[in-house]
């Protein structure tokens, strides 16, 4: 069984031959500029049925209707399988003002079987500091689905305790962000890398001006910005589409066990070393040839590089290869032989046990 599309080799050498750019804001994200959590606990009704019968859920039921000025006797315990105790969270978007809507996810906290056909009751949803940033309210969309007999058996598609309220949720207070304060602006990097602050810093100055871009870190590259709100945002709407080169990604391999997929990044390289495997023998080795022009051909000798693989499924065992060849000419080797994934796999596993690989095997 041949090992084909079971080795993502070449994202690698797909990009190695030809020089690719990144926009700012694909890679950053400005400092401040960030999403909110909220949440809030309330109550679910309308259910038909599935509902739940808990302490929290009638002291919460006898709460409410007390805010509609209705009171309950203390010795009366209802009867509220149509009603269910939820807890309601969202997240509230950078510059999101009042009056505006968010979607808000709600969960059943309790014993209820399932929250399609219900409707959240008005819920306060706050912020971590206390205060109220938005009141959500609503019918809900369940993608779930359960179904229990009589004789207690049950069937359940997805989860039916889970649903949400798209719009469900009106802005009451806006966050206050800090984008509009100070002389600076900061990039952060979603994968810091030293190389790639200095690029982004170094693209910024070519347009702006010298040192008007200083990388703080690996993750971090500080940017003088006027404090007029409106210029600002021009500005940075100028530096995020800027595009740059980002540095390259660490030497990597994932392999996933389960499905048999190797991805191999293009800056893996072996080291010396001669693995035994089964009946396997893959020989790969470089060399040198003389390119030499034909008479009065006004040419010039070139030395070309030649890549030798040999390979032999009988009787030898040894995989030899010289230092420097790439992950890529073994796998070619082995995929010609026709071996089976989980022999790539026990091969890459004992290279990084010698450390014959320079980069970072990764298991999943």
């Amino acid at each position: 069984m041949r090992l084909f599309l079971v080795v993502c080799v070449l994202f690698g050498s797909l990009f190695a031959q030809n020089t690719y750019a990144e926009r700012i804001k694909d890679v950053s994200m400005v400092e401040g500029v960030r999403a909110n959590q909220l949440v809030g606990y309330g109550l679910v009704v309308g259910l038909p049925g599935t509902g739940e019968q808990s302490r929290f859920t009638e002291q919460s039921f006898k709460a409410m209707l007390s805010s509609f000025g209705i009171t309950m006797p203390a010795s009366l315990k209802p009867k509220i399988k149509n009603v269910a105790a939820v807890a309601v969270h969202a997240d509230l978007p950078p510059f999101v003002k009042p009056g505006q809507q968010i979607d808000v996810t709600v969960s059943s906290i309790g014993s209820a079987g399932s929250l399609r056909g219900g409707t959240l009751l008005q819920t306060f949803l706050k912020g971590v500091d206390g205060n109220v940033y938005a009141i959500a309210q609503g019918s809900l969309i369940v993608g779930g689905l359960g179904a229990e007999g009589l004789d207690g058996s049950r069937v359940v598609i997805n989860t039916p305790t889970v649903g949400r309220v798209p719009n469900g949720a009106t802005v009451e207070r806006a966050v206050k962000s800090p984008f509009t304060q100070g002389d600076h602006i900061t990039f952060n990097l979603n994968s810091p890398d030293f190389t790639t602050a200095k690029r982004l810093a170094d693209t910024i100055n070519e347009l702006v001006g010298p040192n008007s871009a200083k990388p703080m870190d690996a993750a971090s590259v500080r940017v003088i910005a006027p404090r007029d709100p409106s210029q600002r945002v021009a500005y940075l709407s100028t530096l995020e589409n800027l595009e740059f080169k980002p540095a390259d990604t660490n030497a990597k391999i994932i392999v996933n066990s389960r499905t048999g997929t190797i991805v191999i990044g293009k800056n893996v390289k072996l080291q010396p070393a001669a693995i035994t495997h089964g009946g396997l023998t893959v020989t790969i080795a470089e060399q040198q040839n003389v390119s030499q022009p034909q008479a009065l051909s006004e040419g010039e000798t070139a030395v070309t590089q030649q890549s030798i693989i040999d390979i032999d499924s009988d009787d030898s065992r040894a995989f030899v290869f010289d230092p420097g060849v790439s992950l890529d000419d073994l796998v070619r080797a082995i995929n010609q032989v026709g071996a089976a994934p989980g022999d790539l796999m026990a091969i890459l596993e004992a290279l990084k046990e010698a450390g014959a690989i320079n980069g970072q095997l990764v298991v999943i």
